[in-house]
C-alpha cells in the first residue's frame, strides 16, 4: 500500500506529482486548496471552475454521474494556440505563405462540437475535413465561410464526387483528395457530366516510416495514398482530361499520435520534394496538407513513448514551416499554404469524463480465531503466519525467508483445497485456510522493501492484494481505446487530493466482461497496473475523472451489455462575471433508446409485461398493488439512463 510518513505530511503538491497532473494537466488542470481538481478553460489567461462544485450544481439539475463535461473554452484555446504557433513560426522563418487548418470530423462528430469549432475558427478561415459521405453532409451544412477549406478524403463514389463539384458552385472550397487510383476516372466522368470540377488534391503514399502504435499504417503497405507511379499516371490523366489546372493540393499522413519529431521531418522532406515536382509537371498547386498526427502528451513525460511526444506544439509548427520552405526555395517554387488536420491535438483536452465508484472489493483482512479441531493445512498456515511475523523483528529483512514463507503458504493453501475436494475438511475450514493465506500475503507484502529486487511471485502480491473499485461506467462505451489499443489516459480522483491515498486499486466497469476494466495507468513515461486511491467512506461519493479523452472515444464506443452514452454538458466560463454558463445539455441514451437500436419495441415489451401481470393477478400469484408497482418500475426503467442511479 502507498506509504506516507509523518515527517512529510501529505499535500496537494504531492497529489499533483503522484497523478502526473503537474505534467499532463498544464495549462488546463490543477488542484485547489480544498483538494479539488480545478479546470482553467482559458489556460493561463484567467478564469477557473472547481470540478466538484460544478458536479454539485449539475446534480441539482438532475444530471448525475457518469457525466461527460465538455469545456468549449478549451476548444477555443486549443485553436488559438495552434494558430499562434504557426504564426510565430511563419514570422520567425520569414515564410511568405500562411497556415489554414481543418478539423477532421471523424475525431468528434458531435453537432455542438463541430458547430463550435466552425464558429470559433472563423477568424482564421478554419475548415473541416470529411472522410465519408455522411461527414461531407455535416461539413456542407455547417461551413458558411467561403474562404474555409473543405478537405474531402475517404472512399468516394460518383454521388460523393458530384456533391463536391456542386458544392463548389455554391461557394464552398471543396478539395477532393485522390487517395485511390480508381477514383481518377470517376472524377473525370463526373466533371464532364456536370461541366465543372472540384479543386483536386493527391494523397501521396510516402516511403518515410512512422513509429508508435500507428507506425504500420504508413509506407508501402498503407491503406490510402498513391505511390509515385500512380501519382505520375494521375497527373497524365488529369492533363489529358483538361483538369490539371484544378490540382491544388498535396496531402500525406504518417499516422495518428506522432511521438517522435524526427519522423515528421523525414516525411516533410519527402513530401516537399513531391510538391516541387508536381509544380514542375504543370499543376498550379498552392496547398500542402501535412495531415493529422500532431500528438498529445498523455503522460506528461515529454518522451517518444506511445503515450507522449518528444516535441511541443511550437516545435511541430517550426519544423513544418522550416522544412517546407527549405524544399521550395532552391527551386524558386512559391511556398504553399500549409494545412493540417490536427484533430487529436484540438479535441483531446476539452472533455472530462467523471464517474462515481459504487463500491470496493478487497481480500479479507480478518484473521480467523483458532479452533480446537483445525485440520493440518490450517495449522500449518497459522505456523507460517507466525514465522512471517517473527521476521518483522529482525534488524534487516531477509528476502529469501519471505520467499520461502510464501512458497509454504501457497503449498498449504493448495493442500487445503485438495482436502476439501476429497471431502476431508469442511467448508468453514476451507474458508479459514483462505483467510490465513491472505493474512500471510498481507504480512509479507508489508515487509517487502521498495528498493531491492524481488522475485516475481512476491511482486505479484501487491497486485493480488489490491482493491477493485467498481466504476459506474462502461469502458467499451466511454473509453474504448483503453480496451482496444491499450491507450493510456490520465485517470485520477477529482477530490480528496489534500488527503494521502492509502489504497492501491484498479477499476472494474459495469459490463459482464473481464476486459471491462481500467488497469493500466500513467507513471511518468512508464505504466503501472495499480493506482493510488482513497478508502471509501460510508454515504460519501467518490468521484474519478478520465482526462484528455475528447478525441475519438465517443463515436468509437459501443453498446456492450447495452450500456449507452452518458449525459453530456457543454460548459463555459461566464463572459460577464464569475462562475460558469451551461450552454447545452445532451441527454444520454435511455434503456428504451438502446433497446430500439437492437430492434426491440419498448411499447410491445410493456404490453407483454402487462399481459403477464394480468395473468398473475388472475391466478392470485400477484396482487394488484404489486402488479402496478412492477409496471411502474418497468416504465421508469425505460425512461432512465442505462447506468446505475445513486
Amino acid at each position: 500500500m502507498p506509504q506516507g510518513g509523518t515527517e512529510h505530511p501529505w499535500s496537494i503538491a504531492r497529489s499533483g506529482d503522484l497523478y502526473g497532473l503537474n505534467r499532463w494537466g498544464e495549462p488546463y488542470f490543477s488542484i485547489n486548496s480544498r483538494g479539488h481538481v480545478v479546470v482553467q478553460p482559458r489556460g493561463d489567461r484567467g478564469g477557473s471552475i472547481d470540478l466538484m462544485e460544478l458536479l454539485s450544481g449539475l446534480e441539482e439539475r438532475d444530471l448525475s454521474s457518469p457525466l461527460l463535461v465538455r469545456f468549449d473554452d478549451i476548444l477555443d484555446d486549443r485553436l488559438e494556440r495552434l494558430h499562434a504557433a504557426f504564426e510565430r513560426a511563419i514570422s520567425h522563418y520569414d515564410y511568405s505563405g500562411c497556415y489554414q487548418g481543418v478539423f477532421p470530423i471523424k475525431c468528434n462528430q458531435q453537432r455542438h462540437v463541430v458547430e463550435h469549432l466552425v464558429e470559433s475558427g472563423r477568424r482564421w478561415n478554419f475548415g473541416l475535413e470529411a472522410g465519408s459521405k455522411a461527414e461531407l453532409l455535416i461539413a456542407l451544412s455547417l461551413t458558411q465561410n467561403p474562404h474555409a477549406l473543405l478537405i474531402c478524403n475517404g472512399y468516394k463514389d460518383h454521388r460523393y464526387i458530384e456533391t463536391a463539384i456542386l458544392a463548389r458552385k455554391l461557394g464552398h472550397q471543396p478539395v477532393v483528395v485522390i487517395e485511390q487510383a480508381d477514383e481518377v476516372p470517376r472524377i473525370i466522368k463526373a466533371s464532364k457530366v456536370l461541366g465543372a470540377s472540384p479543386f483536386l488534391g493527391l494523397r501521396a503514399r510516402l516511403s518515410s516510416r512512422s513509429t508508435g502504435r500507428w507506425g504500420s499504417s504508413v509506407g508501402e503497405r498503407a491503406k490510402f495514398g498513391l505511390n509515385l507511379t500512380e501519382v505520375l499516371k494521375t497527373v497524365e490523366a488529369l492533363k489529358a482530361a483538361g483538369l490539371l489546372d484544378e490540382l491544388r493540393l498535396l496531402h500525406f499522413h504518417i499516422g495518428s499520435q506522432i511521438n517522435d519529431i524526427a519522423v515528421l521531418k523525414d516525411a516533410l522532406q519527402e513530401a516537399g520534394q513531391i510538391y516541387v515536382e508536381l509544380t514542375r509537371l504543370g499543376a498550379p498547386m498552392g496547398l500542402l496538407d501535412v495531415g493529422g498526427g500532431l500528438g498529445v502528451d498523455y503522460d506528461g513525460s515529454r518522451t517518444a513513448s506511445s503515450a507522449s511526444t518528444n516535441y511541443s506544439l511550437q516545435n511541430y509548427a517550426n519544423d513544418v514551416v522550416a522544412t517546407v520552405k527549405e524544399c521550395c526555395m532552391p527551386h524558386n517554387i512559391p511556398v504553399p499554404t500549409l494545412v493540417s488536420e490536427s484533430g487529436r491535438a484540438i479535441a483531446s483536452h476539452f472533455s472530462v469524463l467523471v464517474f462515481n465508484v459504487l463500491g470496493c472489493g478487497q481480500p479479507p483482512e480478518q484473521e480467523p480465531a483458532p479452533q480446537p479441531d483445525e485440520p493440518l493445512p490450517v495449522r500449518n498456515l497459522r505456523e507460517t503466519l507466525f514465522q512471517i511475523r517473527q521476521v518483522k523483528d529482525q534488524p534487516e529483512v531477509d528476502i529469501s525467508l519471505l520467499q520461502e514463507a510464501w512458497n509454504d503458504a501457497v503449498k498449504f493453501r493448495d493442500d487445503a483445497l485438495a482436502a476439501f475436494r476429497l471431502g476431508y475438511i469442511r467448508l468453514d475450514q476451507r474458508a479459514m485456510a483462505e483467510q490465513l493465506s491472505w493474512a500471510c500475503a498481507q504480512a509479507i507484502n508489508a515487509l517487502l522493501p521498495g528498493s531491492k529486487p524481488i522475485h516475481e511471485d512476491l511482486r505479484g502480491l501487491q497486485r493480488a492484494l489490491a482493491c477493485t473499485y467498481y466504476a459506474n461506467l462502461s469502458v467499451f462505451r466511454s473509453a474504448p481505446d483503453t480496451w482496444a489499443i491499450d491507450q493510456l489516459f490520465p485517470v485520477m480522483p477529482i477530490h480528496r487530493l489534500d488527503e494521502q491515498p492509502t489504497e492501491l486499486g484498479q477499476f472494474a466497469d459495469l459490463t459482464c466482461d473481464s476486459d471491462g476494466k481500467l488497469d493500466q495507468f500513467i507513471d511518468a513515461g512508464k505504466t503501472k497496473s495499480l493506482l493510488e486511491l482513497h478508502p471509501l467512506r460510508d454515504g460519501e461519493p467518490y468521484r474519478i475523472g478520465i482526462f484528455l479523452a475528447g478525441a475519438y472515444q465517443e463515436v468509437m464506443g459501443n453498446l456492450h451489455n447495452l450500456f449507452g452514452s452518458t449525459n453530456a454538458v457543454h460548459v463555459r466560463l461566464n463572459p460577464i462575471g464569475s462562475g460558469y454558463v451551461l450552454d447545452h445539455v445532451v441527454h444520454g441514451d435511455t434503456n428504451a433508446d438502446v433497446l430500439q437500436v437492437m430492434e426491440h419495441d419498448p411499447d410491445l415489451m410493456l404490453e407483454r409485461f402487462r399481459q403477464a401481470t394480468e395473468q398473475a393477478i388472475q391466478s392470485k400469484a400477484l396482487g394488484i398493488a404489486d402488479a402496478r408497482r412492477l409496471m411502474d418500475h418497468l416504465k421508469t426503467s425505460l425512461r432512465q439512463t442505462t447506468y446505475l442511479q445513486e
